[in-house]
């Protein structure tokens, strides 16, 4: 277990402790009932940049991040004590993995999809799920648009014909180095899932001349005329229909390897398919074998089955025709650090409100097992939203000390990794 530090600032003054002292001396008891106790302790489990955090959360939480790929890599501090967990999508918690919090009550994904999280076994413990549904609608519906219009018009062939010397020059040359591209205008374009994401796409996609349908069983009837896009009601009537085919919906039991040796054949001979939504809705082997026998005619994918994704690995080593992506279609600037924002700022209305009445989009209110409410934190003086960001600065409160002869408010935790 790797043994880092915690940086600690009081008055002014930096101090370094290690870790391993950090952890026992009783600078703040074991939290049983989350901000019930005047400092929770909050964690950002999979990652280690806490700058947009800090400001949001540093005047009524300890926050400190773990930078863990699984929880087998998260120090017992956080397993025991931390009342709040934000994570992005590169950790999964199980039932298994959510037992090992003893005090959890809140996590907080930074980002849209939660799959990545039992959300039924955490309510069941009493442990709100919320997630941020607005995060990188635009980004992602970007890369999607990228990822079609460069399976139509090939560039990423035609460019790596360049890096490898190919002589293009005659017609004859460039109509073998092209081979495949094809015209936008008049393509059906079909969109399985018509949420954010793919309205946003569908918006996109007409601009360019694409004929937009889509198949979504959960929306209601009126979107299409708003739109101006065409809903089909059956998924084989999108298969069947579409000339390229694009993933927008969640993953969850139901529709585990929706596209698969069977519904692959029901799409068109030589149609596209593209995957920015989540790596569990393609059989990944089943789109490898219709790529190599031209039933797919090429396929681009963001997200995989397994990730991080490495092409020398799985199914799809040897596949023709296949554009992948690290996960990034969500990734902006701009993005990442509204969707931080939006997850601080949630955590925040967990600590100094009630849960799960105070928060905006909680994803497992069903699930929630019957428990105590916690009560407010210092509400009067806690400003839960004010233009997002700003917040009551801090001011030091003087507490006695506690075991260890270290006063728990008089110090505020900036960084820490635990792990």
């Amino acid at each position: 277990m790797h043994i880092r530090y915690v940086i600690l600032q009081n008055a002014g003054a930096f101090l370094c402790i290690h870790m391993s002292q950090f952890c026992f001396i009783g600078m703040r008891p074991q939290a049983v009932n989350g901000p019930m106790h005047p400092r929770p302790l909050v964690a950002l489990l999979d990652g280690r940049d806490c700058t947009v955090e800090m400001p949001i959360l540093k005047d009524l939480a300890t926050v400190a991040f773990c930078d863990a790929q699984s929880t087998q890599e998260i120090h017992e501090k956080v397993l025991n004590e931390a009342v709040g967990a934000m994570m992005y999508h590169t950790i999964t918690l199980t039932r298994e993995d959510l037992e090992k919090f003893k005090s959890l009550r809140v996590i907080i994904r930074i980002g849209s999809g939660y799959d990545n999280i039992d959300i039924k076994a955490a309510g069941e413990m009493g442990v709100a799920v919320c997630n941020i549904p607005s995060a990188a609608v635009e980004e992602t519906a970007d890369s999607t648009i990228c990822h079609i219009l460069n399976l139509y018009r090939r560039n990423t062939w035609l460019y790596q014909a360049l890096r490898e010397g190919t002589r293009v020059l005659s017609v004859e040359q460039i109509r073998e180095v092209a081979s495949g591209a094809a015209r936008v205008r008049g393509e059906t374009l079909g969109l399985l899932g018509f949420g954010r994401v793919g309205q946003a796409v569908a918006v996109r996609a007409k601009v360019f001349g694409f004929n937009v349908l889509f198949y979504d069983p959960y929306l209601q009837d009126g979107t299409e005329r708003a739109l101006g896009v065409q809903r089909v009601y059956t998924l084989q009537d999108l298969l069947y229909q579409s000339d390229c085919v694009s993933l927008h919906c969640s993953l969850n039991e139901h529709n585990h390897h929706l596209i698969n040796d069977f519904t692959i054949k029901q799409m068109r001979q030589g149609a596209f398919l593209v995957n920015t939504a989540r790596g569990g809705l393609v059989d990944e082997k089943a789109l490898a074998q219709a790529l190599k026998e031209g039933r797919v005619r090429g396929a681009a994918l963001d997200v995989h089955e397994s990730e991080p994704f490495v092409f020398a690995q799985g199914p799809l080593k040897d596949a023709p025709n296949l554009i992948c992506t690290p996960h990034t279609a969500w990734y902006s600037e701009q993005a990442s650090l509204e969707m931080r924002e939006a997850a601080a700022t949630e955590m925040r209305r967990a600590v100094t409100g009630r849960i799960p009445d105070n928060l905006r989009n909680c994803v497992n209110k069903e699930f929630l097992a019957a428990s105590a409410q916690w009560p407010t934190l210092d509400q009067q003086g806690a400003t839960v939203d004010l233009n997002g960001v700003t917040y009551r600065p801090w001011r030091t409160v003087e507490q006695p000390a506690t075991a260890g002869g270290l006063p728990p408010l008089a110090l505020r935790a900036e960084v820490g990794v635990c792990r």
